[in-house]
This record gives C-alpha cells, structure tokens and sequence, in this order.
C-alpha cells in the first residue's frame, strides 16, 4: 500500500513535519509557516469544556432486546414486540471529580443510555443508585458546590459535604447507599442502574402509567471496602475504564436485565410516599418488578473523545408512549442537560455521530451556528409552516398529559403519609446484615470524623439517629472513638 500524503487542514501537501521555517539557518521563526501556525492553534483548542459533573465517564455500544411484551403500558416502538432489538451507547461515569481523578472512588456511578429508536434517540439518564441527595434542582448548584473542590484549598473539604448534608435532612437515604458496601462498585460491569426518577409510560389506548427503570447487573453485585479502592487507585487510577474495555475487546460482553415499577397514574395521589421524589423508592411489595428485556454492551468506541466526551444525553429526548413525572428534579433536569451540551458542545451538537439518530433522520428547521453541517439547499424552506412539503407536526402527543391546579408560587411538594426524609433511610440500614452496618457505620464516622466543626457533626448524627436510633449512636460512638 501506497504511502499516504500528509496534509494541512485545507488539502494542501505538508513538505516538511519535522522543522519550522526559519528566517535563516538559527534564525527567528517565520509567520508565514502556515502549517506550524494551524498545528499550534489547533492544539491549543483540542479540549472542550469538561462536564460540571460526571466529567469522567466510559462508554460502550450495544443492543437492547425486548424480552416481554409490555405493550399493555407504552406505545413506544423499539418495546412493541418480543425479541426486537434497538442499537443503544451507554455513558458510565463517577460523578464529583474532574476528568484527571481516579475511577475506584466512593461516589455515585452515572449511568447513562441512548437508544437509537426508529421514532428518534430515547435518552435515559440515571446513576447506580434509585434515589439521590436532594429534591429540588434549586438547590443542585449548592449541592454540587459543596462536593467539589474548594475555592481556596483546591481539594474537596469534609467540611463542606458534611455541612450541606447536616442542612438537607433529605439527603439521609442516599448517604446511607453512598457509604453502604456498594458505595463504591468494583466495576461499572458489576453494578446496577436506575433510571432513578419516576418516569410515564402511555399505550396505544392513552392510558398512563409512571414508571421506574432498574437495570440488574447478569455479571452480579461486586463492591470494594475502602481499603481495597485505595488500593486498586494506586494500582490503576483508571481501573473502571481498564475493565471495562478489556472485557469487550476479550468478547466477554457485560449485560443487564431490565426491570420496571409500573403504577397506575390514579395511584399516584394517594400512595404512601410522594412517588416523584427522588430521595424515596418505591417498595417491591408495593409495585413489584416486572421484566422488559436485556441490556448488552458488545462494542467499544473508536475514539473515546469524539463518542465519550461527546456523547450528549438530554431526558428530554423522549419517544412517543414515554414522556415526563412531575419530579422536580427530573423537570430541572430537562432544561440543565441540554443547555450543558450546548455550552459544551455547541448548539449542532446533536449532528456528531454518536448522538445524532441512526434508526431515523432528524427533520427539523434548525439551521446554522457553530459547526453547522446540515444547512438544507435552495430547495429547503427554514420556516414552518411552509408551502413546500416541509417537515409538518403529527398532532399526536408523546405522552399523556399531566393533569394541573392551584396557584404559581414556590411551593413544598405535597405531603404524603409517609413523606418524611428518614423513614427510608432507617428501613434501609434495618436491612443490612450486622457486618454490613458496621462497615456502613465506620466509612461515615472515617468521612464524617474529619469535620472541624462539632454542631455540624451533631446536626449529621441527629439525622442518622431520627433514621434509626442505633444508627445514630453508632456512628457517634464510632466519630467520637476517631477524634479522641
């Protein structure tokens, strides 16, 4: 085969790769050397904004199979029938830390996943655990303030995340999941996902439906101590990744069975917890698992920053037969997702391959802005309505609508029976074996010990002790054994 020409970005043949020009032999270098001038430039822009948050992440394509029918409570297609498969990319990803920091770290795992349907790209955005830290995106900015690096010391401070916590009560529950024994996965093979917040689904006949998504790992639950992950970061700082793309490439393909919660919406306003916060779960008792089909990863990317770092999931990419709750958070969410891709990627971004629709064609009236590839001709209209055969709307609703009353205003969200921010939390920990609650106990006590202030750590144990009163005595006792 026949050397291929290097080039510059405009075609032109590259004479000379291993020396700029110079004014002379030793001599100053020239501004006319328009290759060292555009690898310079080009160079200096080679890395885009990172996340916020989960700036770390991994990534894999793969299939989801439909293994039961479902069409009884959604419409949508890629579930309409038994053994049909849809083309899907997954994004894992740890959430506080920057694209430098370590992946065997005690944090929860993003897990997120695109279908590509044949009705357009389904985007489901959830961690690896069912509930989250706060109720309310108002307060996500705090949140996520509090968890990253300090302003001054540059490194996150025990101090800040125990001082948010010991303010948001709410927190309680995912505090007990993050310093549980699977606060920290030993692989993203090995651990579940949840699409988290409460979703609806709506059939052919407009009924509705809210949902739940929990994907059960078929490779079983593995987790590290802390030990073990401090450990394995000196090792690997990159140990997740490592797995992840070995065991693809080896053609062990990691799977996950999906399962939903299904209820009813007439349920909805009566059920013991508020079934769109995101700080509770719905029990099995009450809404038992019911299977939908299989999740497996049989592909890794190419080049991990075009189809990694820029791979965009927006929940509000909905299909028709699923659509949105009335979780506030995931209302937040809509909006925040999409606008982060479009400040990080820019407004075409939903033109890069890994995130634009592969089972259908966007057709829309979006046109120019940075890096615009898909313009139209002279004989594309960018208007709507048009008189030219343009795209048209299809008067068919994705989802059911959402039924609405009261006054505007800044309102707590309503009551239910059981809606406190501990009860859960405590019927948690009530569930862990005895050796579990004492690791849970001294991985809090190790974080929460180092807090500076005593009312913060006071406040922290009241919750834990509201949750269940030996848990709070025993992270006491085990705080205060640490800081004598």
């Amino acid at each position: 085969m026949s050397q291929r020409v290097l080039t510059t970005e405009s075609g032109a043949p590259v004479a000379d790769n291993q020396n700029s020009a110079t004014a002379g032999v030793g001599g100053p270098l020239l501004l006319q050397d328009q290759h060292l001038l555009e690898k310079l430039a080009r160079f200096n822009r080679e890395r885009i904004p990172e996340r916020v948050v989960h700036a770390r992440g991994s990534g894999a394509y793969g299939y989801f199979e439909v293994t039961d029918d479902v069409t009884g409570f959604t419409k949508a297609a890629f579930l309409s029938e038994v053994g049909k498969r849809t083309e899907t990319f997954i994004r894992f990803s740890t959430v506080a830390d920057s694209l430098g920091g370590a992946d065997a770290v005690r944090d929860p795992r993003g897990f997120a996943l695109k279908f590509y349907t044949e009705e357009g790209n389904y985007d489901l955005v959830g961690n690896n655990t069912p509930v989250f830290f706060i109720k309310d995106p108002i307060k996500f900015p705090d949140f996520i303030h509090s968890q990253k690096r300090d302003p001054f010391t540059g490194k996150q401070e025990p101090d800040n995340v125990w001082d948010f916590w010991a303010h948001s009560p709410e927190s309680t529950h995912q505090i007990t999941w993050l310093f549980g024994d699977r606060g920290i996965p030993a692989s993203y093979r090995h651990m579940h996902g949840f699409g988290s917040h409460t979703y609806q689904w709506t059939n052919e006949a407009g009924e509705a439906f809210f949902v739940k998504y929990h994907f059960k790992t078929n490779q079983g639950i593995r987790s590290l101590s802390a030990e073990q992950a401090a450990e394995l970061v000196g090792k690997d700082a990159n140990s997740h990744q490592t797995d992840l793309l070995q065991a693809i490439e080896r053609g062990v393909n990691p799977s996950w069975t999906l399962y939903v919660q299904v209820m009813p919406a007439a349920e909805a306003a009566d059920y013991r917890f508020n079934p769109f916060d995101l700080t509770k779960v719905w029990p099995h008792a009450d809404y038992p698992l019911q299977r939908v089909g299989r999740l497996v990863l049989d592909r890794n990317p190419d080049n991990v920053f075009a189809e990694v770092e820029q791979a965009a999931f927006s929940p509000n990419n909905f299909v028709p037969g699923i659509g949105p709750s009335p979780d506030k958070m995931l209302q937040g969410r809509l909006f925040a997702y999409a606008d982060a891709h479009r400040y990080r990627l820019g407004v075409n971004h939903t033109l890069l391959p890994v995130n634009a629709p592969k089972a259908t064609t966007a057709q829309n009236y979006g046109r120019d802005g940075f890096m615009a590839t898909r313009n139209g001709s002279r004989h594309d209209k960018n208007y709507e309505p048009n008189s030219y055969q343009g795209p048209a709307q299809t008067d068919a609703a994705l989802s059911a609508p959402l039924a609405i009353h009261g006054w505007t205003g800044t309102h707590e969200a309503p009551a239910h029976v059981k809606d406190d921010d501990f009860f859960q939390a405590g019927e948690l920990y009530r569930l862990m074996s005895e050796d579990e609650k004492g690791r849970l106990v001294a991985n809090i006590a190790g974080s929460l010990s180092q807090v500076s202030r005593e009312d913060v750590i006071e406040r922290n144990v009241a919750h834990f002790a509201a949750a269940d009163p030996e848990y709070g005595r025993r992270v006491a006792d085990a705080v205060a054994a640490l800081r004598d």
